[in-house]
């Protein structure tokens, strides 16, 4: 107990730590209850994508206290990363936060060798070994690279999920997973590539020049028409009852469902579902459950199904807590 309460001032002294309220007296002096201080620090994050940036502020409670997407056209000039370092500045300006800010973590669609600061490769973007320095450099304060899969999982509770495969259903779809509370890469950076995994032998064409693969099957373009149509307007068509869509959705839904039925068999993980689709699924878990179900003849529920922490902002968040978690170790 000494050890402890010895700790817990320390931890009140420096901020960490503040009090939070009181317990109800059991007869004697009040309890008070002690929690982390939200405001202690903050992180920003970001996620580059081919047409936009999308910016979040998130305090050491993971609250995201402000957000913003601005169109922007990625391009490979350096006066990319000059706007984009304008672009934080005008974000952060009159923030108070900005005097606790940590660092910046920046989400990117592509495989990114953290230690030497390149983006090894990005269909999304249109780039090969693309180095980030003169970004870091730009933005003027610490900064962290992940891809934008990885991030997503990392936006997730470590203590809810240790152990969690993390299927990002953007306009093309990414993965990543968790073992320990910690991501596994793989030897050459590409574990969670689940998008390329062959789903349709002799199937769609993928634009990795594959036929068959999970992306053509299961990313949001599919039923965005590769954007001529945003998801929100292909859901309302659902919801109103139109029947090509619906069957369209069916097919979708049919094809998730032996994909995650084939990732549970070989990791044996709770699957998060995330990204735009994940965030839309939660009011269709029940006639997806039934498909994967047909699928899985060892397990009785799908209970290891879950659905993300964060709809939109999830990569931008979880490249900001990061820095929250460096920090601790830190501390």
């Amino acid at each position: 107990m000494p050890t402890v309460l010895a700790n817990v001032n320390d931890l009140l002294e420096k901020r960490v730590l503040e009090e939070t309220g009181e317990y109800a007296s059991t007869g004697g002096r009040k309890a008070k209850s002690i929690g982390i201080n939200k405001s202690y620090c903050h992180a920003m994050g970001i996620l580059i994508t081919a047409n936009h940036i999308e910016m979040v502020l998130v305090n050491l409670g993971d609250e995201i206290i402000k957000k913003d997407r601005i169109r922007l056209k990625f391009t490979a000039e350096l006066s990319y990363c000059t706007e984009v370092a304008q672009k934080v500045k005008t974000f952060l300006e009159g923030e108070a936060a900005k005097d606790t800010l940590l660092g910046i973590g920046v989400a990117i669609p592509g495989i990114i060798d953290q230690k030497e600061r390149i983006v090894l490769k990005s269909h999304a973007l249109g780039i090969e070994n693309y180095s980030l320095r003169f970004l870091e450099q730009a933005l003027e304060i610490p900064v962290y690279f992940e891809n934008d899969a990885n991030a997503a999982m990392l936006a997730e509770k470590k203590q809810k999920y240790p152990n969690a495969i993390y299927l990002s259903l953007n306009h093309t779809l990414g993965g990543a997973f968790c073992i320990d509370g910690k991501l596994f890469r793989g030897q050459n950076q590409k574990a969670g590539e689940f998008g390329h995994m062959i789903l349709v032998p002799g199937g769609r064409k993928c634009y990795c020049g594959k036929s068959g693969c999970a992306d053509a099957y299961c990313a949001a373009s599919v039923l965005t028409q590769d954007n001529r149509q945003s998801l929100d307007a292909f859901m309302e068509k659902i919801e109103s009852g139109d029947e090509k869509n619906l069957q369209a959705w069916n097919e979708y839904l049919d094809h998730l469902a032996v994909l995650i039925s084939n990732l549970r068999m070989a990791y044996d993980m709770d699957i998060i579902l995330g990204g735009d689709v994940g965030g839309v699924l939660s009011d269709y878990m029940i006639p997806l459950g039934e498909k994967v179900m047909a699928y899985n003849g060892f397990e009785h529920d799908v209970s290891y199904l879950k659905n993300c922490s964060y709809k939109k902002e999830a990569s931008a968040v979880g490249a900001a807590k990061y820095f929250f978690t460096k920090h601790m170790v830190e501390l």
